[in-house]
């Protein structure tokens, strides 16, 4: 799309936590968004930009609407997209039975190909414009996923799983991984809004060897980022200690190999330490937090406020396949029960701040993405609140207490439309 184009509706963006700084919320029940060429130009109160429009610029009235920012998934895997709700036990043995078989499909190109058209689709289905992704072991899975993400002008960040100790059929080796991995950097760095993600899965699939040569490829290539998963379940951890028994604890397992940086995001992180989330802050990395998956494996509760407490930045995850929805609505909606569970209520303008803007603080992309400023990506979402069962006769009053009802009640329902770049890319 290129000329000034704008959307009247109720604007509401953040630029920090509003729970903890009120001035860090926008909001315009009825204003304006003005993009041109795919960035945002201006956005504010209709009766202060409207007078100063150009003649003829085209603008669409969109009553009884919410936009917001794009979401931002950060942590989600590729190639379980259709094992959702398959009914393992804890985590080590849900792997085995549903997740890596799964997998072993994507070596098959043209299998992976078909895929990673639905997974986006179901990813801006959900309102979410831009995702942290696990591919499968096989190259081919990520190629296939960056070339379709990429001719939709769609922002993502994936890798090819680096696992020199996993399964037959899921086995790379330590310098193949490695020579792979450089090459995909290679082949995509700087291509439209593509980012690459050095990962190893988890600790227990890699061997030394092959950890030390992801993290030289960190090293190497300081525009990448680190996925990986850390602390999700007791037994893995326990394993985790016993696999690494030079290691402090299980993040040390990472340190010791250059894999904790301040581009670095691990998934779940909920069993751990003083330490731990102390060398985390410092590092200034970031993790993902994953309730619907958490809950349904049965992993643990994710303390959001002693987390956030150690200057960890915090991303929500859908984590499909093992979570349960690929609705950043509802799992902010699960983000709130596990707050209620362990003491600490979420307030429904954190989880819009965590949803977006707190999303691309975690990934370093706040200067790109999650807020409606002026020279940001114009990637954005319409909310119809009477989109699902139950809302459209909801009395909330306030805007919090509406976010809250739409975060609880919402799901892909409620998104209308998404966009990318300002161009629609979706409508329900």
């Amino acid at each position: 799309m290129s000329g000034l184009r704008g959307w009247r509706s109720e604007l509401v963006w953040t630029l920090g936590d509003p729970a903890s700084n009120v001035a860090a919320l926008r909001h315009f029940p009825d204003g304006l968004l003005l993009v041109e060429d795919g960035r945002i130009v201006d956005a504010g109160a209709w009766s202060d930009l409207a007078p100063g429009l150009p003649e003829g610029v085209p603008v669409e009235h969109l009553p009884g609407r919410i936009l917001t920012p794009g979401f931002v998934d950060g942590h989600i895997h590729f190639p379980q997209l259709d094992m959702v709700a398959s009914p393992g036990g804890a985590l080590l043995d849900w792997l085995e039975r549903y997740t890596f078989p799964a997998e072993r499909a994507f070596a098959d190109p043209s299998h992976a190909r078909e895929a990673a058209g639905r997974f986006l689709n179901s990813l801006l289905a959900n309102g979410t414009t831009t995702a942290m992704v696990f591919g499968s072991v096989h190259r081919e899975s990520v190629e296939v996923l960056l070339e379709d993400a990429l001719a939709r002008d769609m922002r993502l960040i994936a890798g090819k799983c680096l696992m020199d100790r996993g399964p037959e059929g899921l086995r790379d080796t330590a310098e193949g991984g490695a020579a792979e991995t450089s090459g995909l950097i290679r082949a995509w760095r700087g291509r439209g809004r593509l980012g690459y993600a050095v990962t190893p899965r988890f600790a227990l699939g890699s061997s030394r060897e092959q950890l030390a040569l992801a993290g030289r490829l960190v090293a190497d290539n300081p525009d990448v980022w680190m996925q990986t998963h850390l602390s999700e379940n007791t037994a893995e951890i326990e394993a985790t200690r016993q696999a690494f028994p030079e290691a402090a604890d299980y993040l040390d397992v990472y340190d010791r190999f250059g894999l904790v940086t301040d581009r670095s995001l691990f998934a779940h992180a909920i069993h751990l330490s003083d330490r731990e989330l102390g060398r985390m802050g410092q590092a200034r990395c970031a993790c993902a937090f994953c309730p619907t998956s958490n809950l349904f494996l049965g992993s643990g509760l994710f303390d959001l406020k002693r987390t956030t407490g150690f200057g960890v930045k915090v991303a929500l995850g859908t984590d499909i396949g093992a979570g349960t929805s690929w609705s950043l609505l509802t799992t902010a909606a699960e983000a709130w029960k596990v707050g209620q569970l362990k003491g600490t209520t979420l307030d429904p303008l954190t989880a819009l701040y965590m949803a977006g803007r707190g999303g691309a603080e975690a990934l370093g992309l706040q200067d790109r993405i999650g807020a409606f400023e002026p020279g940001m990506e114009a990637d954005f979402v319409v909310l119809d609140p009477g989109g699902a069962p139950g809302l459209a006769r909801h009395r909330a009053a306030s805007l919090s207490e509406r976010l809250f009802a739409l975060m609880v009640l919402g799901d892909d329902r409620t998104v209308e439309r998404t966009y990318l770049a300002g161009n629609l890319a979706h409508s329900r």
